[in-house]
């Protein structure tokens, strides 16, 4: 009978040591819950326009790979149309408007980086993996606000100095 629930026991920890093993042949990914990938969603999905004939084919965009087509659906530009704005200002162009022309130079006043989107998330994924190297949790967390912890700033405290100093701060919440 000893013998028996022995062997019970130590299959039961080969049984739980093999099936944490399972999971380092597709690294983890699938039952690590802060990947935080975008999936699929429902609410993401709009429907397009319906299909009408153009009054010239002439006037039809050239077509480009990943650009817009006259049955794309515009949901932005509707909603500003449906509230009486213009909707050609919710389209994004590559000129900087008149308003905007000062700021953009005084912040490329010492150049641009075309590649700064690609430097900035591949530095800040280096130092997000440093920073939570050696933690280990329990329940899974979210990796990002772990890393950055001591650099975050904490509202209520910014909020009682300058009230302290005398700033007026009306839209503050009052505590």
């Amino acid at each position: 009978m000893r013998n028996t629930g022995l062997s019970v026991i130590f299959g039961t920890f080969a049984l739980l040591g093999l099936s944490a093993c399972s999971t380092l042949n597709n690294g983890g990914k699938l039952h690590d819950l802060r990947t935080f990938q975008r999936e699929p969603e429902e609410f993401s999905v709009v429907p397009s326009k319906e299909l009408a004939q153009p009054e010239s084919y002439a006037h039809l965009p050239t077509p480009t790979p990943g650009g817009a087509n006259i049955t794309d659906a515009t949901p932005k530009a509707d909603a500003v149309a449906a509230l009486g704005g213009n909707p050609a200002l919710t389209v994004a162009t590559s000129d900087i408007p008149g308003s905007d022309a000062a700021l953009v130079t005084a912040a490329t006043r010492f150049g641009t980086n075309p590649g700064i989107r690609s430097q900035l998330a591949t530095e800040d994924a280096a130092f997000r993996k440093g920073a939570t190297l050696f933690t280990w949790q329990v329940v899974p967390r979210n990796n990002y606000n772990h890393a950055y912890r001591n650099q975050a700033l904490d509202g209520l405290a910014w909020l009682e100095r300058y009230r302290q100093a005398g700033a007026q701060t009306p839209t503050a919440p009052l505590d």
